[in-house]
């Protein structure tokens, strides 16, 4: 993983999403819709993911020192963890509004075309936002960004809620607002399904290969005996391995060498 590059991405996203969270700001206030202004609050807790990814990754960058012997790359996975955690306060926090919206019976606003047409225009911002921050997350192996990607995503799906929700109080029927405002909660608690899934088996070093797979192919080759003490954990050997071959073809370029072999230990 590139941090350089990870960070070049998460400053291009502050910017973006800055700009999101003003519109929507704007919006919320001239239309006096508390679930724009809302929507505006949790959109602006993706600059915040933005600014911790940045500290973050300059973190997980460092070099292995003595008291990190295996290098800072988890506190990489830590920052997703931490998305985690905001998610679930505002997955609370919306469901704890919506339904206070219900007991009382919901609010008027009154949304401008005007209003509709750059919540709309944020939309878009989000949905590229997201493809744009999963793929490049996937490309550079960043948790960080994977995370922050999913994030975004459900700022798609609480500003279409928003949406709805808004087109349908401008007719009278204000209920709407906060019963879709609960489905989006249930999308969030899913996407911290997934966020968790894919962190924890990294912190806890959970086992990548089951030891009966490992020992009974081990067995298979002539002239093994026996294999116990069998460990496996989640790395990046494909990575490891791209550079071992990288090692050996600049060996081999600039000093003239007709064979060179790189063992990958593991760490």
């Amino acid at each position: 993983m590139s941090s350089a590059a990870v960070r070049r991405v998460l400053v291009g996203l502050l910017g973006a999403n800055l700009a999101v969270v003003v519109a929507k700001i704007f919006v919320g206030t001239a239309s006096g819709s508390l679930a724009v202004l809302g929507d505006a609050l949790h959109s602006s807790v993706d600059s915040l993911y933005n600014v911790l990814g940045l500290i973050v990754i300059r973190v997980a960058a460092r070099a292995p020192d003595e008291d990190h012997p295996y290098g800072h790359g988890k506190f990489e996975t830590l920052g997703a963890l931490a998305i985690v955690v905001f998610l679930s306060i505002t997955c609370f926090e919306l469901v704890r509004s919506a339904v206070q919206r219900l007991l009382d019976g919901g609010r008027a606003i009154a949304m401008s075309d005007m209003g509709l047409v750059v919540l709309l225009a944020t939309l878009g911002v989000n949905v590229l936002v997201a493809w744009y921050e999963n793929r490049r997350g996937h490309e550079l192996s960043s948790e960080i960004l994977i995370a922050d990607a999913a994030h975004t995503r459900t700022d798609v799906f609480i500003t279409i809620g928003v949406l709805i929700g808004v087109l349908f109080a401008r007719q009278g029927a204000a209920w709407v607002d906060p019963v879709v405002a609960i489905v989006v909660a249930t999308l969030i608690v899913r996407v911290t399904y997934q966020i968790l899934s894919r962190t924890v088996p990294v912190l806890v070093d959970e086992r990548a290969i089951p030891e009966r797979a490992i020992r009974h192919t081990a067995q298979a080759v002539d002239g093994v005996k026996g294999a116990y003490g069998i460990r496996s954990r989640g790395a990046n050997v494909e990575a490891a391995h791209a550079i071992a071959d990288e090692v050996e073809e600049r060996l081999k370029r600039e000093l003239e060498l007709n064979a060179v072999t790189v063992h990958v230990e593991p760490c």
